[in-house]
């Protein structure tokens, strides 16, 4: 769909330079999501993946950041081994709705209640981020923390346009439940992609 070098605006590596491929499709339809042109994969032309990694190759960043729509609706073996030979480290951003294919240095997985993920994917998890939309998403993110690896870092954040409402609350929850982190979407504070 797109690619752009920015900073990672959340979870774990919240700060860094990074390349980020935005893949269209998805079949999971948050209701919230903010990139729904992302959903119909036939709408954006296809990019070849020496030209994705190309574009990548002309930043300094050595970060790249695969996300979507849901970007393990495609194999992404060839392209991750073509950016970890230009040097990258890989990260994914994914619901973990589908099987997981690339190789990764990082596995963000962010579980929506619409398609839930699969088993694979939750075990292979570095850092699961819950979106937090409503009071109830607080047993949701436990439900999934109980199911990650031990080393896994959780991360709670408000969805963007209730964050007024949903921020106080993540805030006494982590609190409360110290093993919690909170995630930021700094790049909408800071206006960059």
């Amino acid at each position: 769909m797109e690619s752009f070098y920015t900073l990672q605006g959340e979870g774990f590596h919240q700060g860094r330079a990074a390349y980020f491929i935005r893949l269209g499709g998805c079949d999971v339809g948050c209701v919230w999501c903010d990139v729904k042109d992302s959903w119909d994969a036939s709408r954006h032309p296809l990019v070849s993946i020496k030209d994705i990694v190309a574009g990548a190759k002309s930043y300094p960043g050595r970060l790249a950041v695969i996300t979507g729509g849901e970007p393990l609706l495609h194999d992404l073996n060839e392209l991750t081994t073509a950016l970890k030979a230009e040097g990258f480290e890989t990260n994914i951003e994914t619901s973990g709705s589908s099987p997981l294919s690339g190789s990764w240095n990082w596995i963000c997985l962010s579980p929506k209640k619409f398609k839930a993920p699969l088993p694979e994917v939750v075990e292979a998890a570095d850092e699961l981020k819950v979106v937090i939309f409503n009071k109830s998403d607080f047993d949701w993110a436990e439900k999934y923390a109980a199911l990650v690896k031990p080393s896994c870092k959780l991360y709670l954040q408000p969805e963007w346009d209730k964050k007024e409402q949903m921020l106080p609350l993540i805030i006494d929850y982590i609190k409360a439940n110290p093993g919690w982190e909170l995630s930021l979407q700094v790049h909408k504070y800071i206006n960059v992609p």
